[in-house]
C-alpha cells in the first residue's frame, strides 16, 4: 500500500478557489465504502445506487458541525424503493466522521439490463439535518431529475438552497494484482459561495431546469456566472483514475484542475463506518407498546427480535423486559 493510499483513504478535503469564489470539497472512500456495502448481499445494481449516495453523502456531509447529523433519503416508485444514508459529524475535535446506509428494494422488478438510476423511478430526493436535542430538524425535498444521483443533489442545492453546486464521482470494485477486489471511490464537489452576485430569486418552478426546476443559470449572472463557468470547464476535464485515486493525491488533483483559480485547502475530515444502533434504543423505540402488543412482537422461542438495517446487528430481548408495562428489568433474572 502507496504512502498516499495511507494518507488520503477515507478523507474528505476542503478547499476554496479565492479567484472565483467557489468552495468544494474532494473525497476518497475506500474502507468506509467497502463497509457499507459488505454488510448487505446487494445486487449490482443496488450497490451502484448505494454506492454513490454514500459518496455523496461524504461531500455534503463534511460541512455539519460537531455532533450534528445529515441524512439523505432517495425515495422512488420503482424497484429502488428507498436508498438512505446517514452523515454523523465528529463527537470532538479531531474525531472522524461516521457513515451508514442501507437500500429497501424490490427485487423481482429489477431491470437488469437497465442503468441504476433508472431503477428509483418517480419520487424524491431529501436531505434532512439534525442539530441536535431542542432543535427542529430541517427537511428539504426535490423530485427526483436528471439521469443521477448526483444530478438530484445538484438540483435539490439549486432548488432549494439557490446555490449552484456540482459533483464529479467515480466508484466501483477496485484490485490491486494479488489482492481481493473491494469497493473505492472518489468524488469532488464545487459550490457557490452565497455572496452578491447572484441573480435575482426566480420562482420555483420557473427555473430552465427539468420540470421547471432551477438551474444554475437561473442563479449566477455576470462575473459570478462567468466564474461559475470556467470552474465546471475546468471539473469537465478530470479523469475516473484522477478521483479514485490512489496514486493522485487530493492536493496534487486540485492543482491540476484549479492552479489559476488559487485554490486553498483546509483540514481534511477522516470518515470511517458507524452504526449508531443499541439495544437501548430499541427498547426505547418499544417503550410505546403495552405487553398485549409486545406479545404480537414475540417469537416461538420466546424472544422479541430486531435487526439493524445499516448495519446487521441483531438483537434479542426478553419480552417482559419490554413496552409501557414491562414485568421486569433487563437483565432481572427474577
Amino acid at each position: 500500500m502507496s504512502a498516499t493510499q495511507l494518507a488520503w483513504d477515507d478523507t474528505v478535503l476542503p478547499f476554496q478557489l479565492d479567484r472565483a469564489d467557489v468552495r468544494g470539497r474532494v473525497v476518497r472512500l475506500d474502507g468506509v465504502l467497502d463497509q457499507v456495502l459488505k454488510q448487505h448481499a446487494y445486487p449490482p445494481l443496488i450497490e451502484a445506487l448505494v454506492a454513490e449516495a454514500v459518496v455523496l453523502t461524504a461531500l455534503i456531509g463534511q460541512a455539519v458541525k460537531l455532533r450534528w447529523k445529515l441524512s439523505l433519503q432517495i425515495r422512488g416508485k420503482g424497484p429502488a424503493r428507498l436508498i438512505a444514508t446517514d452523515y454523523y459529524g465528529p463527537t470532538d475535535d479531531g474525531q472522524p466522521a461516521r457513515i451508514r446506509a442501507y437500500a429497501s428494494y424490490d427485487d423481482e422488478r429489477l431491470d437488469l439490463g437497465a442503468v441504476p438510476f433508472s431503477q428509483i423511478g418517480e419520487g424524491y430526493f431529501a436531505v434532512m439535518l439534525d442539530q441536535g436535542e431542542g432543535m427542529v430538524p430541517y427537511q428539504g425535498f426535490t423530485p427526483i431529475a436528471g439521469s443521477s444521483l448526483s444530478n438530484c443533489a445538484e438540483t435539490y442545492f439549486a432548488q432549494s438552497e439557490q446555490l449552484p453546486t456540482r459533483f464529479a464521482l467515480s466508484f466501483g470494485r477496485s484490485q490491486i494484482p494479488g489482492d481481493t477486489a473491494h469497493w473505492r471511490a472518489g468524488g469532488v464537489m464545487l459550490q457557490h459561495m452565497p455572496q452578491a452576485g447572484m441573480s435575482v430569486e426566480v420562482a420555483a418552478d420557473a427555473g430552465s431546469g427539468e420540470g421547471g426546476l432551477l438551474h444554475h443559470t437561473d442563479i449566477l449572472g455576470g462575473e459570478a456566472g462567468e466564474n461559475w463557468t470556467r470552474c465546471n470547464m475546468l471539473l469537465d476535464t478530470v479523469e475516473e483514475l484522477e478521483l479514485i485515486g490512489p496514486s493522485v493525491a487530493p492536493t496534487d488533483l486540485l492543482v491540476r484542475l484549479f492552479h489559476a483559480e488559487d485554490p486553498r485547502v483546509f483540514d481534511a475530515q477522516p470518515v470511517r463506518f458507524g452504526c449508531s444502533c443499541s439495544e437501548d434504543k430499541v427498547r426505547a423505540t418499544m417503550s410505546i407498546y403495552s405487553q398485549k402488543d409486545i406479545r404480537t412482537m414475540t417469537t416461538p422461542e420466546g424472544k422479541v427480535t430486531a435487526d439493524c438495517q445499516f448495519c446487521g446487528a441483531h438483537y434479542e430481548m426478553d419480552p417482559a423486559t419490554l413496552g409501557f408495562e414491562a414485568a421486569k428489568a433487563p437483565g432481572d433474572a427474577g
